[in-house]
């Protein structure tokens, strides 16, 4: 699907864009022709090129024929319509995975995050639509906070949802869609990261509430999601992946095992849910089970195909429901090695 295909990755350099860019390399959807990591961070750029070329350290040649290799790197920022129009020059296929993501900088900074989560994604559409480029699919990144938001995070990836959705209606060929899911595990500025940290040091662990709960998914079933939404999705339609929940406080309890750590309840911080939703009760009856995720068919009626909302799902999905016992969230957090080793870890230094 992807062979020698143009793809560029806007926010490559991120947590889902590192791990989306390896599986792009490893060919399972083909091999592209070129792949472009497209950010605005030249440190993580530079980390992200030696690691790619296993190498542990570098002097600048590194960078040299960057544009002659299948994985180049180009500085860049989605706010900026031009840079954005060089990057997707000559495109087959775009992930839009750049974004201001953690809910506290973006109610203090909401405007940052418009300029980011929303006028990058227009950008994206200008580009392409002013430039008359051919790029055959845009895939937005979005997330569960986008789903009847309350903080300006969702607000604005809710928003860049809409813009995707309607650019379809440009007609140039380019089909726009998106993919939405919740909390991924071990990713930058997530939950799980902080747990750690906190246990490493001796605790205490911070809750915000004890009612909070989460849907829970692996980067790498973030990329699955990705990948089904660019082999099956129809233009204007949102996936959803169907992935287990869990409460806050049994994935803290389960981090800590049995060490003596101290758990403390802070309080919801600003613009924070106590529970999650990936499908709302609007979207609930104009969304359909495929497979292993749900699709949302899109509002604007020019673009939905009602052939296929015969058996909506009905009701919304949130995190509040189905929710894991607290022996399969132990089981999740070691299928995803992300309990274990780093047990030992915190006990030999906290002993030393």
């Amino acid at each position: 699907m992807l062979a020698d295909k143009r793809v560029v990755v806007t926010g490559g350099t991120g947590s889902l864009g590192k791990v989306l860019v390896k599986r792009l390399l490893s060919g399972e959807l083909g091999v592209p022709k070129q792949i472009t990591v497209f950010s605005r961070d030249e440190a993580k750029q530079h980390s992200m090129r030696l690691a790619f070329q296993r190498l542990r350290s570098s002097t600048d040649e590194v960078i040299y024929h960057n544009f002659e290799r299948l994985l180049r790197f180009q500085i860049g920022d989605v706010r900026d319509l031009h840079s954005v129009a060089t990057a997707l020059r000559d495109a087959d296929v775009v992930f839009n995975a750049a974004a201001l993501k953690q809910v506290p900088s973006c109610e203090y900074f909401p405007y940052e995050a418009v300029q980011t989560n929303i006028n990058g994604a227009e950008n994206i559409i200008r580009a392409i639509r002013e430039g008359g480029l051919e790029v055959g699919t845009v895939v937005g990144i979005s997330t569960d906070k986008a789903c009847k938001p309350v903080n300006v995070m969702g607000m604005t990836k809710a928003l860049q949802e809409r813009l995707f959705v309607r650019a379809n209606l440009d007609g140039q060929g380019t089909r726009f869609i998106c993919v939405r899911y919740g909390n991924v595990l071990a990713s930058r500025g997530s939950v799980i990261p902080l747990f750690h940290e906190q246990i490493k040091h001796g605790g205490p662990v911070t809750i915000t509430t004890t009612d909070m709960t989460r849907f829970l998914l692996s980067l790498e079933q973030a990329v699955d999601t990705v990948f089904a939404a660019l082999k099956e999705a129809k233009p204007g339609e949102t996936y959803i992946p169907r992935v287990p929940s869990a409460r806050v406080t049994d994935v803290a309890a389960t981090l800590i095992g049995d060490l003596a750590i101290e758990t403390i309840v802070t309080g919801i911080r600003p613009g924070e849910k106590v529970h999650e939703i990936l499908v709302s009760e609007e979207e609930a009856y104009r969304t359909v089970a495929r497979g292993s995720y749900y699709a949302i068919q899109p509002m604007l009626p020019e673009l939905r195909q009602e052939e296929e909302v015969t058996n909506p799902i009905g009701k919304e999905y949130s995190s509040a429901d189905d929710l894991m016992s607290r022996a399969q969230v132990e089981t999740l957090l070691r299928t995803h090695k992300l309990m274990v080793a780093d047990r030992f870890v915190y006990e030999e230094d906290m002993l030393a």
